[in-house]
C-alpha cells in the first residue's frame, strides 16, 4: 500500500477517535456480525459528533474546493460556527430534500466518455454523515473478496489474490464479466431492499437514500435507476447491489455448505470428489473476475452468471468486452495490470507474471514527465 494511502487511513482513524465515534462504529460492526436488524440508526446520522467527523473528512477531500450546481463550496460551511453547523444539518437530515446534480463529463482511456453527478456540498456532506454510520454495518456483510471501494483493502490486495489463484490454486481459467453500464442501470427498489436485508430497516433512513437516489439530474431530470458516480455514498451501494452476486458465485464452492464439518484444506479436499464445480471470486466495484479449473467449468459459470445478473439483478452484460481467457496462452487484463501464466525458466512448472498494462506504463511516463 502507498505510503500517502495509508497516511490517509491513520488520518481518518484519528478522526473518528477525536470525534469519540469509532466506539460506535466498532458496536455497529458487532451487532451487524449477529445479524442485529437496525430500526433507529437517524440517532447516530443526527449525533453532533458524526456530523462534525463528516464535516472534517469532506473538508479534509481533495474535492472540497469543487461546486456543485448551487455553486457553493467548502469555504461556504466553513464560516459558520460549530453550533450553527450541527443544527443546520440536523434541520436538513430532518426534512431532506437534495439539491440537483451537477453533470461532469470525463474522458476515458479508451476514447470514449464517463459521466458524473457531483453533488451539492450540502448533499456531500450528508451522504458522509450517512456512509459513516452504514459502512460499519456493511461491511460485517460484504464478502472477503470485494475489494473495491472498502476500508484497508486496495486493487494491491485484489492483484495478489489474483496472483495466488494462479500461482498456488494453478486456476488458470478466467472468466472476465463485463456489466453494461452498471452505474447507470442499478435498480433502486431492489437496492432498497438489499439494504433493509442486510439489517437496515430504518424508515426514515431508507426514505432518505431514496431521495438521493433520486436526485434530479442537471440536463437530464429525475433518474428511474441508477447510482451517480460521483457521490459520497455511491461507491458503498455499489458494493451492497453486488454483494448478492458475491456471496451466490461463493457459495457454489468456497463458503458450500457441507454435511460435516471440515477443516478448510479437508473441506476443499472432500469437495473435490464431487460433482461441485470449483470457482473462486476476486471483485473490485464492477469489476470482476471469477477464476476456474478447466474451460467446461468456465463455459458453465460464464453462461450461469449472466442468466443470475439478468434475473437477480436487471442487468445485462457487454457480450463484446465479456469473456473467458486461458491465461496460459493469453493474457487478461484487470485494474491496469496484466496477468498471465509462463513456464519457468529451471523446470517444467509455471508461475504468474503481472505486469502494468501499457497504456498505463504512456500515462504514469506523462505524469512524471508533467511533474
Amino acid at each position: 500500500m502507498k505510503e500517502s494511502q495509508i497516511l490517509k487511513k491513520r488520518q481518518l482513524l484519528r478522526n473518528n477517535e477525536y470525534y469519540t465515534m469509532q466506539d460506535v462504529f466498532d458496536r455497529l460492526y458487532e451487532r451487524s456480525c449477529k445479524n442485529f436488524k437496525f430500526r433507529n440508526l437517524m440517532q447516530y446520522i443526527l449525533d453532533e459528533n458524526n456530523i462534525l467527523l463528516a464535516f472534517r473528512n469532506i473538508k479534509n477531500n481533495k474535492g472540497s474546493t469543487t461546486v456543485g450546481t448551487d455553486n457553493v463550496d467548502i469555504s461556504h460551511y466553513m464560516k459558520m460556527e460549530t453550533d450553527k453547523l450541527v443544527s443546520y444539518f440536523k434541520h436538513e437530515l430532518t426534512n431532506y430534500v437534495p439539491r440537483s446534480v451537477k453533470r461532469v463529463v470525463i474522458p476515458k482511456a479508451n476514447g470514449k466518455t464517463r459521466p458524473l453527478g457531483i453533488p451539492c456540498m450540502k448533499d456531500r456532506i450528508i451522504q458522509q454523515c450517512i456512509k459513516q454510520v452504514l459502512e460499519p454495518i456493511c461491511e460485517a456483510k460484504f464478502h472477503q473478496h470485494s475489494y473495491g471501494f472498502r476500508p484497508n483493502r486496495s486493487t494491491n490486495h485484489a492483484i495478489a489474490r489474483c496472483m495466488q489463484l494462479m500461482n498456488k490454486g494453478q486456476l488458470h481459467y478466467v472468466v472476465d464479466i463485463d456489466i453494461k453500464g452498471f452505474f447507470d442501470n442499478v435498480n433502486h427498489a431492489k437496492l432498497k431492499k438489499q439494504l433493509w436485508n442486510m439489517g437496515i430497516q430504518d424508515k426514515n433512513l431508507i426514505s432518505i437514500i431514496g431521495k438521493i437516489l433520486k436526485s434530479e439530474i442537471e440536463g437530464q431530470g429525475i433518474p428511474t435507476k441508477g447510482v451517480p458516480q460521483g457521490g459520497i455514498i455511491s461507491p458503498l451501494l455499489s458494493n451492497v447491489v453486488l454483494n448478492e452476486l458475491d456471496w451466490w458465485i461463493s457459495s457454489q464452492w468456497e463458503t458450500y455448505d457441507t454435511k460435516h464439518n471440515y477443516s478448510c484444506l479437508h473441506k476443499y479436499r472432500a469437495m473435490k470428489s464431487t460433482n461441485l464445480k470449483e470457482i473462486w471470486l476476486v471483485r473490485y466495484a464492477d469489476d470482476f473476475k471469477i477464476f476456474c479449473r478447466d474451460y467446461k467449468i468456465a463455459q458453465r459459470i460464464y453462461k450461469a452468471t449472466k442468466q443470475w445478473l439478468k434475473e437477480r439483478l436487471d442487468l445485462d452484460i457487454s457480450e463484446e468486452k465479456s469473456k473467458i481467457t486461458n491465461v496460459r496462452k493469453k493474457r487478461t487484463e484487470f485494474l491496469g495490470f496484466v496477468l498471465k501464466v509462463e513456464k519457468r525458466e529451471t523446470n517444467t512448472s509455471v508461475k504468474a507474471i503481472c505486469v502494468i498494462r501499457q497504456k498505463n506504463i504512456q500515462s504514469i511516463k506523462s505524469k512524471v514527465k508533467s511533474k
